[in-house]
């Protein structure tokens, strides 16, 4: 309740300041000196437009920021840190009014994203947690691999050996391995025989657990940080010629769902996230900060729910 409650808090005092700008060139003073007031410009860099997660956040970004009349610009990071620095650069020398990011390597960006603050830009972080950001929103990430891990462990009978598909080194993968190490501690008959990291991406994954399933044939279950390491996941155990392994993923994203349709599917559970709502609220947020106001909390978690086969037709989807 209290993480909806901010939620709900944030809305409405984003519709203030949306009011506030609109009615004022009054200049307010940042953080950081610079001289900020209405939102102009909005920029956002994302991991992977190639991924429907964010796509869906660049539908919600794009969509506020014509509600502000602001111009509007996506970057593609490509999974990079050097790409996404020589993007905050770019975004520099443009002189937009705030920037949201999504970072490839949570640490790494913190000395651009420093930069662009010194230039007088309003920085934001969401999904992933980004050094020296203003605020954050993102998934309640541990409570995320908690649910999905905890749906395995229960679909596997609550013991047995399982693999692990890590992920990138961000704040949000790093949060669904807390969760779902909290789910394990609680269930000490199911036992991890191999973990590799991957790059969030589904023919990294195929790879991995390719390597791990012939070292480990005859695991229970696969956990996935996002859905596209599950998807991989599930490939390789179908080359594998395995059928009763239960593979569960982050996400909850249209490639999830259109696989866990299929009732012979091992892929067989999700933890939805909303990142049309991650992008749109995190955008309210700059607008706050932007004109001087303080946000009631400068990192908004929000909540995540389990799919599976049973509940999707009750599941909304990305948008």
């Amino acid at each position: 309740m209290k993480i909806l409650k901010t939620l709900a808090m944030t809305g409405t005092l984003a519709i203030a300041a949306l009011s506030l700008t609109g009615c004022t060139n009054e200049i307010v003073t940042n953080d950081s000196g610079a001289a900020s007031t209405e939102v102009n410009s909005v920029g956002l860099m994302v991991q992977d437009l190639g991924n429907p997660f964010f796509a869906s956040m660049d539908n919600g970004v794009k969509a506020a920021a014509e509600a502000l009349g602001a111009t509007y610009t996506a970057q593609d990071g490509r999974q990079d840190l050097a790409v996404q620095n020589n993007q905050i650069d770019a975004f520099i020398q443009q002189g937009i009014d705030v920037l949201l990011i999504n970072a490839v390597d949570s640490e790494g960006i913190g000395p651009a994203v420093q930069r662009a603050k010194d230039a007088g830009i309003t920085v934001v972080a969401v999904d992933v947690g980004a050094k020296n950001a203003e605020a954050t929103v993102t998934t309640d990430n541990v409570e995320a691999g908690r649910l999905s891990c905890e749906s395995l462990i229960k679909q596997i009978g609550g013991a047995g050996e399982i693999l692990i598909v890590d992920g990138t080194p961000t704040t949000s993968i790093q949060d669904r391995m807390t969760g779902c190490g909290e789910a394990l501690a609680a269930n000490p008959d199911v036992s991890v025989v191999g973990t590799q990291n991957g790059d969030n991406g589904r023919e990294r994954a195929l790879t991995l657990t390719t390597d791990m399933l012939t070292a480990h044939p005859d695991v229970a279950g696969i956990f996935g940080v996002n859905d596209p390491s599950a998807l991989g996941a599930t490939l390789a155990a179908q080359q594998a010629g395995k059928s009763d392994i239960v593979i569960t993923g982050v996400d909850g994203s249209p490639e999830a769902v259109k696989e866990m349709s299929s009732a012979s599917s091992m892929f067989k559970a999700t933890s939805a996230q909303n990142p049309n709502l991650l992008g749109s609220t995190a955008l309210d947020m700059a607008v706050q900060l932007r004109s001087g106001e303080t946000l009631d909390n400068d990192t908004v978690l929000v909540p995540s729910s389990i799919v599976t086969g049973e509940t999707l037709s009750t599941y909304e989807g990305w948008v």
